[in-house]
């Protein structure tokens, strides 16, 4: 994934408690990597992204390990938790794929689409991932389920638009550093370090996205400045600038929207492998 933590926790995540510990040192993986840039980039969202992958893909080892009964909920508690994730990555796929930077285009797709599938990231997973149902699947799939709805959030703010609908508000983060489950209080740290770096703000919340929109600002300012004076001038410089901004944007979308392809091919995978578990248990 991204830092040596991941790497040497992945021998032992295959228990209920390994899973835990991965998921928390992947979310202090992640509040280290926005902290030290205090902005929402492509490399950030990417990570984030990455996450997503590597929690999902260690539940799944987990569900291979437990010996879960045939013909139980839990698969059923899967499905969903993972149909609902699927929704949400493909309307964030969909958005990158004909809408970048239409914000309010992309308003309209968060209210109607978007926002009824996104889970509350609140304090009740406090006492539902304390029960031991399934040899502890349901407390894994409870953090893994309020940890997606984190991340989803976070990509959503930045790729697609950011508005009370997709934030979280403060309130939503009160007890957790009380609670003695860890990755409750690494997913608190980076939620709040996340609406700091907010602070208000409509729209798609992309650093990449901002750089070209202040670009043609630039562009469209010193054309005006200049218009009608009769003066010689050179925007070939700035014009340059707009340029490289667009294809740094368009590269790190392009290659956002692979990623997304990828997961959405490890999903199917999961759901036929845990099918297939129950098949033949």
């Amino acid at each position: 994934m991204f830092g040596s933590s991941a790497t040497n926790t992945n021998t032992t995540a295959t228990s209920v408690n390994g899973f835990f510990t991965f998921l928390t040192q992947g979310l202090d993986d992640l509040f280290r990597l926005f902290h030290s840039h205090h902005f929402m980039s492509i490399h950030f969202l990417q990570h984030v992204l990455s996450s997503l992958q590597s929690f999902h893909s260690q539940l799944i080892a987990v569900v291979q390990k437990l010996h879960l009964p045939v013909g139980e909920k839990w698969l059923d508690e899967y499905m969903d938790e993972s149909s609902r994730l699927w929704e949400v990555l493909r309307a964030i796929n969909g958005c990158q794929r004909e809408r970048v930077g239409l914000e309010e285009e992309n308003r309209g797709l968060i209210r109607t689409r978007i926002q009824p599938l996104m889970m509350r990231f609140d304090k009740n997973v406090l006492i539902e991932s304390k029960f031991n149902g399934f040899n502890g699947f349901r407390g894994v799939l409870f953090a893994l389920r309020n940890t997606n709805s984190l991340l989803l959030m976070i990509l959503l703010s930045g790729l697609v638009y950011c508005s009370p609908v997709t934030s979280f508000s403060s309130s939503s983060s009160m007890n957790y550093s009380e609670s003695k489950s860890g990755f409750m209080v690494s997913a608190s740290r980076l939620h709040e370090k996340v609406m700091e770096n907010e602070d208000g703000q409509n729209g798609v919340l992309l650093y990449e996205f901002w750089n070209a929109r202040a670009a043609i600002e630039e562009l469209k300012a010193e054309v005006e400045r200049i218009k009608g004076t009769g003066m010689e001038f050179d925007v070939s410089e700035r014009v340059e600038k707009v340029k490289s901004c667009f294809v740094g944007l368009q590269c790190g979308v392009e290659n956002m929207i692979v990623q997304l392809d990828d997961f959405f091919d490890e999903i199917v995978e999961a759901r036929k492998k845990l099918s297939d578990l129950c098949t033949h248990a």
